[in-house]
């Protein structure tokens, strides 16, 4: 009989390579994806109002400090180019949706880039309709971290399932394949950036819509890269981070998120071994966790 995954196999070092043997594949990720981790103690006030100045310093401090510029414009040149037509991936949940201080941030420095406004859209469920997602050129992904009935997590690469024609077809083993919504048609070779909102995570939930104030804390951070899986990595460890801090160390994410792992390993998409992510922290360090 094979290997039976644990949660706690998730908490342990050698996680990644424990499920990566586990279900039969062995990774092929050789150079380190680079991930920016920024934080600002003034991103939002004392209750929880954020301050679109500091998201959109925040924005261009991690694409400078990704692309190596010294100018956000010219950093977001390396990616995107005058003239594209660029679909803003958002997500809408009302709990906990993407701010719209981040989502303005982005269209700001899309429209400094040379993209023109109408050129730009910013959607949720409506991707596979929207005449400009069906026309882009180029994907921005972006959405707040949290926990998922389903997946384990919701992070940057849950964000896709909308533009699948069926989302339960994802659903079967924790969502185990959404690695393979980066290569469907609308998709595929389109994603130029990924930004996981970690402003106010959700380290626990109950249930599909699930949300207490309880379990959200103010971390005042984004995770910004290129690689999808990595910023799910990271956001899985510091949602487990959390977790431990405030509800024990005994209690994991349920159920196991296995999807970062096997967008590594089974679809290339990506780096999930924590060891072979170059984090870059920039900011405030308290409260850090990872």
């Amino acid at each position: 009989m094979g290997k039976v995954i644990t949660r706690r196999d998730f908490i342990c070092g050698s996680t990644f390579a424990v499920l990566g043997a586990a279900i039969g594949f062995s990774s092929q990720q050789t150079k380190k994806s680079k991930v920016v981790l920024v934080r600002h103690p003034d991103a939002l006030d004392e209750n929880s109002k954020i301050n679109a100045e500091i998201i959109q310093q925040m924005v261009d401090e991690a694409v400078m400090a990704l692309f190596g510029e010294e100018d956000p414009v010219k950093a977001l040149e390396m990616i995107v180019k005058p003239g594209e037509v660029v679909g803003i991936k958002s997500n809408v949940w009302s709990y906990l949706p993407t701010p719209s201080e981040l989502e303005r941030a982005i269209e700001r420095r899309l429209i400094d880039v040379g993209v023109k406004k109408d050129d730009i859209s910013v959607d949720d469920h409506g991707v596979r309709r929207n005449p400009v997602f069906l026309k882009a050129t180029s994907l921005i992904n972006v959405r707040p971290l949290r926990t998922h009935y389903l997946a384990g997590i919701s992070g940057c690469m849950k964000n896709y399932i909308m533009f699948a024609r069926s989302q339960s077809a994802y659903h079967p083993n924790s969502c185990a394949d959404l690695g393979a919504l980066f290569s469907l048609p609308q998709v595929k070779g389109k994603t130029r950036l990924n930004i996981l909102c970690a402003l106010t995570p959700q380290f626990h939930g109950r249930g599909p819509h699930h949300f207490s104030r309880r379990y959200v804390w103010n971390y005042k951070g984004l995770f910004v890269s290129q690689d999808p899986v990595a910023v799910d990595a990271l956001g899985l460890r510091l949602l487990m981070a959390k977790r431990r801090e405030k509800l024990g160390k005994d209690r994991e994410i349920p159920p196991v998120p296995r999807h970062i792992e096997v967008a590594d390993v089974k679809h290339g998409l990506g780096t999930s071994d924590i060891n072979k992510i170059e984090l870059i922290k920039l900011g405030w360090k308290e409260d850090i966790l990872i």
